[in-house]
């Protein structure tokens, strides 16, 4: 199938998609042609399908090229992106100033996901002066927005009461939101609270899925929490852990299931 875009269409991001899965490689002379047209939607998209390799040869220094010049246009989520690249050196040299003037830039114009990056920033003090106030000010902005990985960072402040006064109820209740959001380290979160009150049957499940859901970063580090954890239902869940961590990751890895296999 040719798909042909004109400039006077709007592009819906679920036909953007559709496109990209049906027939990558067509998809991308389409978003092309439609990024030099002037779209700004097919610009933000250009530079996401470069960065990826969808359809089109990876080229993350060009990716930064469009994402900027669609940033330029006032489009939120690719001011977003272009600090992604800024942050994580995509196409560039690694700078933390640079892409917190983008996720600024993207949170003034009301997108979650740039509240949430610069949220993070502020959190840790890269790139700008270490601000937790700022930062869960941003997150609480992100979360009331829907944004699930947020929600979980604002329960942690509630729980720990920083920067804020500590409320126990509000923290477990934007865990639960998180959760159900589809966000991995809030499913860790909330099932941590349902094993606090007794729920374990239900904290087993939430515990599922974020192991389905979760980087290898987090499988990582949760594994050896549910080694440790003081219900058998976790600790028989930490060999899953260790099994996808060792799919997902290195020869240490896989070592370490090897050894937690001869252990039991």
């Amino acid at each position: 199938m040719t798909w042909n875009l004109r400039r006077e269409e709007v592009l819906d991001g679920d036909q953007l998609r559709a496109m990209l899965e049906e027939s990558p490689a067509s998809a991308a002379k389409a978003i092309l042609s439609a990024a030099q047209a002037n779209i700004v939607d097919a610009q933000a998209l250009l530079g996401q399908i470069l960065l990826d390799g969808s359809g089109i040869e990876c080229d993350p220094a060009l990716a930064l090229v469009w994402f900027q010049i669609a940033a330029r246009r006032g489009h939120a989520m690719a001011q977003n992106m272009a600090g992604r690249c800024h942050e994580h050196g995509w196409g560039c040299e690694p700078d933390a100033a640079k892409a917190a003037e983008h996720y600024r830039l993207a949170a003034e114009a009301g997108l979650d996901w740039g509240f949430y990056n610069y949220g993070n920033l502020l959190a840790t003090g890269r790139g700008v002066n270490k601000d937790q106030a700022r930062a869960l000010a941003c997150y609480r902005k992100a979360a009331e927005l829907g944004h699930a990985k947020s929600m979980n960072l604002v329960g942690r402040y509630l729980e720990e009461g920083l920067c804020c006064e500590r409320d126990l109820a509000a923290a477990h209740e934007w865990y639960r939101r998180s959760a159900e959001g589809g966000d991995f380290r809030g499913q860790f979160s909330h099932a941590g609270v349902l094993a606090d009150h007794g729920r374990i049957t239900e904290a087993v499940g939430w515990l599922k899925t974020a192991l389905q859901n979760g980087n290898l970063n987090f499988l990582r580090v949760i594994r050896k929490m549910l080694l440790q954890a003081p219900h058998p239902q976790f600790r028989a869940l930490a060999l899953d852990y260790h099994e996808r961590a060792a799919h997902l990751g290195n020869e240490a890895d896989a070592a370490q299931y090897r050894a937690v296999l001869n252990a039991i």
